[in-house]
């Protein structure tokens, strides 16, 4: 028997934000434990208070370059309850919800085809300087012009309803401040076609992959879960903007249903834990080991009745099936429930597009104002709430997040140590296809390992195994 020995994976790479994996072998080099390590702390819940209300939803959105904009509509949603708002002017609703389907459309294609594509098209063990959207461009250059341009229609979307593609201020307190000139909708439903088309061949790509490696996707990362999402309050179906909270075992049943979102501190507890900055949430009835459940596109169609347009609606009953209705456990397939979300996205736009309340001019509403308010979204990655308290100064005495990546965090953590087992146990040399395995399971689930904006630039995977008295075995750097 040899010396026990540590791989650690640092940073994760094509993911947003800086984390790292340890992976902790014992003498047989069996794994023993591997954990996703979030090493950066924000401190948002801290520095938001004492900010004007009138700030907030401008403000948290700094959390994210990614997705700004579901920070900024949960934020706002939140402050709609604090101001006594409980319904929005038709126009208001609208252009938040327009707003909300282009983020959530820009955002699944940046990370399908940027982020994941390379490893779905080159393979998981392909040399390193292949799997990126560049290799991709090169080996299939219309299909990553189409991704260019998928995105640039969503952010353009953002752009026009919010003000600015990245950080806008479009969402007030009680509503919205612009509706959608006739110029700007024009030119959107000039191309709204071509992104369906669009929508539909990439929706393809993501099922064909998916059905063609059904052993791989099926032994990769899968375990079964909870599930939670929000659903539509009148018929359980998928409602991306708006609903009530709905959690479900992996068998289908449900643990609660149909909970004011208002709520979730009765049912969601939030755990700690000494080696990373983000939190471990779950479902208080059921407890710590029991009680972790997942969100995100794969959640919510494995938790909605039905979507409420009709390709999409078409495409979920086609996965579906492959589980017969029961919630499908596989990680990679959370890539083909994306491609659904973003037709499903496109036939949402389309529908607001053509509705003449976009071009209201009732933006606002009031009311009697309130000392707390929840807000809670489906951004792209999954659930998102945010919760405050303000005081008779319109300041910010509490805060409360829970992002997405957040609510996964024990499913990613799981992720990380099956695949560990599967690739590296037994292994006494590192190779760089053998760890990236590791980095497609935490992939699948699209983190924002912090929520913040970076900067682009050189950040190489830099891998070192120590023996057990901290000598250096062996070094590898994706730069080299």
């Amino acid at each position: 028997m040899g010396e026990p020995r540590l791989i650690e994976i640092s940073p994760v790479t094509r993911v947003e934000g800086h984390g790292k994996v340890t992976i902790h072998l014992n003498g047989n080099n069996e794994v023993d434990e591997a954990r996703l390590h979030i090493v950066e702390f924000r401190g948002f819940e801290r520095f938001i208070r004492g900010r004007l209300l009138w700030e907030v939803p401008v403000i948290v959105q700094r959390l994210c370059g990614i997705c700004p904009v579901s920070h900024h509509l949960a934020a706002a949603k939140a402050m709609d309850v604090i101001i006594g708002v409980d319904e929005l002017p038709p126009t208001a609703e609208k252009m938040r919800r327009l707003m909300h389907y282009g983020q959530v459309m820009q955002s699944h294609v940046l990370h399908f085809f940027h982020l994941a594509a390379p490893d779905l098209l080159f393979g998981f063990g392909a040399p390193a300087e292949q799997r990126n959207i560049f290799e991709v461009l090169k080996e299939q250059p219309e299909l990553g012009r189409r991704a260019i341009l998928m995105r640039k229609f969503g952010q353009d979307i953002i752009e026009a309803t919010a003000g600015k593609k990245i950080h806008g201020t479009g969402a007030v307190p009680g509503g919205i401040n612009r509706n959608l000139p006739i110029e700007r909708r024009d030119a959107f439903l000039g191309v709204i076609d071509e992104m369906e088309e669009w929508a539909d061949a990439a929706l393809a790509l993501a099922r064909d992959y998916t059905l063609q490696h059904a052993m791989l996707v099926e032994g990769f990362a899968s375990f079964p879960s909870n599930y939670m999402s929000l659903v539509r309050k009148t018929d359980g179906a998928l409602d991306l903007y708006h609903g009530d909270l709905r959690a479900v075992t992996a068998a289908g049943m449900p643990i609660f249903d149909r909970l004011d979102y208002s709520r979730y501190h009765d049912v969601l507890v939030e755990d700690v834990r000494s080696w990373s900055y983000m939190k471990f949430p779950f479902i208080k009835d059921l407890g710590p080991a029991s009680g972790w459940y997942r969100v995100g596109p794969l959640a919510r169609m494995d938790t909605v009745d039905f979507i409420g347009t009709p390709k999409a609606n078409a495409a979920r009953n086609e996965l579906m099936a492959v589980t017969k209705g029961a919630p499908n456990n596989s990680i990679l397939v959370n890539h083909w429930a994306r491609m659904i979300e973003v037709l499903h996205c496109i036939e949402m736009i389309r529908d607001l597009l053509h509705d003449p309340d976009l071009q209201g001019t009732e933006l606002r509403a009031t009311g009697e104002r309130r000392e707390e308010g929840v807000g809670v979204i489906e951004a792209p990655r999954g659930n998102l709430i945010h919760h405050y308290c303000v005081d008779e100064r319109d300041q910010v005495t509490y805060c409360n997040l829970i992002v997405s990546t957040t609510h996964n965090n024990e499913g990613m953590n799981k992720a990380v140590k099956d695949v560990a087992v599967q690739h590296l146990s037994g292994q006494a040399q590192i190779t760089e296809g053998m760890l990236n395995h590791v980095e497609v399971a935490i992939r699948a689930y699209d983190p924002c390992l912090s929520c913040a904006t970076h900067a682009l630039g050189q950040m190489p995977l830099q891998v070192e195994l120590f023996d057990a008295a901290g000598g250096l075995l062996d070094r590898r750097s994706s730069a080299t």
